[in-house]
């Protein structure tokens, strides 16, 4: 049966069991809105991205002061964003022939000063919005024009030790949350489950967050910790499955982007599409950079998720409507990966049916392949991600190989286009992996 002649329920029930069966799919989402029609609906606009971007911008003198790392960007928390033409050489061979035209870059993510990840972004900047809260609350910041180095003083670090911080975590926003927040003076505890990586637990350790292991899933992590949290006055919870504060942390990378393309000459409008792949586990990074993307660009970006076979959390969501109601276990799979920040279960409570109607599609990768690109963009660019990280690297060969991205392209007008197209892989962590556990990643054959 040809690809045209299914109905959108056979084509449901046909990815539906290919998924259960650990299956790589492409997913072309058909409930994507025109974005004037999304951005209408939204309950977020871009005045709270600017409004995120503001905070940072008030936070800059003191986190360069806490963290010297951050002194060449002004203490913005940003990364750079770099062309790896090499790497998409090796992607058009014809041992993997991925047909990638116009221009290939990654934004790295990775190479997030602080915490080293994605997680930098929103993790910092939620952990930094509920001290200024508390700071303007108790009289240590006058108002927001006052000089927010005052929170790295003594009265500041006193009355932050009074309060805790918690957050439930896989790993990469347990070190935003855990680094940011016992720099200020928070008691920070992390609740990490049995897919963190030991590395991480002993790095927040060493930076004075308290870690509390949990033997089950990501999910279970984070109800521990909410729970916990919500038993204690004192302490205030950062929710990875429901937090708008993170979201918008996130999205305010999009502002960041737009300067980068500005400086590169990067067009994007009608004549020069923009496609963005994104890592996705419980969707809140990807989710919010997304929806900044979209704010600023309109029907000119499209961008795509990209998840493990075994915890397709978001498309399983998506695609059969019930979003955070269900989990990859109600059918089969394990949510077990060895990208460990997006073995996630269960999606976002907000994020997976805030975000449909900007989001273009989805794809799902197996571990081999992740390992694979791993290798592929060392040995190419000398550039090392996790694995997690590494997955976003099958979007764009996605995108230039399948059948159902070329019926993407069609629908969208964007054939006669593709060759003036920019890609960018958004690498989302891998810069404070340890030497020798980065030998042992890039040694490692699945």
């Amino acid at each position: 049966m040809e690809i045209d002649s299914l109905s959108s329920l056979e084509r449901r029930e046909i990815l539906l069991t290919d998924i259960r069966n650990a299956i790589e799919v492409e997913w072309a989402n058909p409930l994507k809105m025109n974005n004037d029609d999304a951005v209408l609906r939204s309950s977020l606009t871009l005045s709270d991205i600017d409004s995120a971007y503001a905070r940072m911008r008030r936070f800059s003198p003191l986190l360069r002061q806490l963290f010297p790392e951050t002194e060449y960007r002004n203490g913005i928390i940003d990364s750079d964003l770099v062309e790896v033409p090499r790497l998409k050489e090796a992607l058009n061979s014809p041992r993997i022939g991925a047909n990638i035209t116009g221009r290939l870059m990654m934004k790295l993510d990775s190479h997030l000063a602080v915490a080293g990840s994605v997680k930098a972004r929103g993790g910092i900047y939620e952990v930094l919005k509920h001290a200024e809260t508390l700071a303007v609350e108790h009289g240590i910041l006058e108002n927001f024009e006052d000089d927010y180095c005052k929170l790295a003083g003594a009265e500041a670090r006193k009355f932050f030790a009074s309060q805790k911080l918690q957050v439930g975590s896989t790993g990469n926003l347990g070190l935003a949350v855990g680094i940011m927040g016992a720099a200020l003076g928070f008691q920070t505890i992390v609740h990490m489950s049995g897919d963190a990586k030991e590395w991480k637990k002993a790095l927040l350790r060493s930076r004075g967050a308290v870690v509390l292991e949990h033997a089950g899933s990501y999910s279970e992590a984070v109800e521990a910790g909410r729970l916990e949290s919500k038993a204690d006055a004192s302490s205030y919870f950062v929710d990875d499955e429901s937090s708008q504060e993170l979201f918008l942390g996130y999205a305010v990378a999009a502002k960041m982007l737009t300067a980068q393309l500005q400086r590169e000459k990067i067009a994007v409008d009608k004549q020069h599409p923009l496609f963005v792949y994104l890592p996705c586990g419980v969707g809140g990074a990807p989710g919010g950079i997304t929806f900044g993307l979209k704010q600023l660009f309109g029907e000119h970006v499209h961008c795509f998720f990209v998840e493990p076979t075994q915890a397709p959390c978001m498309l399983l969501g998506m695609l059969t409507g019930l979003f955070n109601n269900i989990s990859v276990q109600d059918i089969g799979l394990s949510g077990n990966t060895q990208a460990d920040g997006l073995a996630v279960g269960r999606p976002s409570d907000f994020v997976g049916e805030f975000i449909m109607p900007f989001l273009s599609g989805s794809f799902t990768i197996k571990d081999k392949r992740i390992f694979d690109y791993l290798h592929l963009l060392w040995e190419q660019e000398g550039i090392f991600l996790e694995p997690s990280a590494c997955a976003a690297i099958h979007g764009p060969v996605c995108m230039g190989r399948s059948a159902v991205m070329d019926e993407y392209k069609y629908d969208n007008n964007l054939g006669r286009y593709m060759a003036n197209a920019t890609h960018i892989i958004w690498a989302t962590g891998g810069n404070l992996v340890p030497e020798e556990i980065r030998a042992q990643l890039l040694a490692k054959k699945l």
